[in-house]
């Protein structure tokens, strides 16, 4: 991701760029074509909470995005690794919910809900961001990337739908929606392990801890 400055409107981007040599040369047509795709589904988003996808286009064969820049950083930083106030992390979260709804009813899903992706204006206000990268990346041949054969999608708040691979609709967002809510009121994640694909184990096999025991 870079920061850039659109000189027709004179204002601060971000620029995400998906480079080619992450994806065997067989799958690159269909992965560009899959990208136009959800970018053109993504600009249609419209959601005070959710990261405007401004453009996209095509750099030396690297597709990218332009997206808002939101210089203030995100919910993981704002977390430290420690507890937070439990009405702070709802009052953080409704608006996220909110946007996840509005996705949901325009048959978008996130697929990556997580703090890293919830980024928080000067103002104090959470904006959803990476909205549908994890299904411009998702490919059968592709499952590789995540290092767990499990597909493309972050291990430690990924649903047990996804983690095996299954179809997918918006309540896998709300189940990771779930996990960053505990992991902001406890402090930690619900499942930790030695590996990407045991915490996967974890969250299709395992019940949720009960996060009073770590407070």
């Amino acid at each position: 991701v870079y920061k850039a400055h659109d000189p027709r409107l004179e204002r601060e981007v971000a620029i995400k760029i998906i480079r080619r040599s992450a994806f065997p040369p067989e799958v690159l047509d269909d992965m560009v074509k899959r990208f136009e795709r959800e970018a053109k589904s993504l600009a249609k988003l419209s959601h005070a909470n959710i990261v405007k996808v401004l453009d996209y286009g095509e750099f030396e064969g690297s597709p990218y995005l332009v997206m808002e820049y939101i210089p203030s950083g995100t919910l993981k930083q704002k977390m430290s690794g420690k507890p937070m106030p439990w009405k702070e992390a709802i009052r953080l979260l409704i608006p996220i919910a909110k946007a996840l709804a509005s996705a949901h009813k325009n048959k978008i899903i996130h697929r990556d809900v997580k703090p890293s992706n919830i980024l928080i204006t000067e103002s104090g206000e959470p904006m959803l961001s990476d909205f549908g990268i994890a299904k411009i990346l998702e490919a059968e041949e592709t499952m590789d990337l995540t290092g767990t054969g499990v597909g493309v999608g972050t291990p430690e708040y990924m649903s047990p739908e996804q983690a095996q691979g299954k179809l997918v609709d918006g309540r896998s967002d709300v189940y990771s929606l779930g996990i960053a809510l505990y992991e902001m009121s406890t402090g930690r994640k619900p499942y930790q392990a030695d590996t990407p694909y045991a915490v996967v184990i974890k969250h299709v096999t395992e019940p949720l801890p009960n996060p009073r025991s770590f407070l």
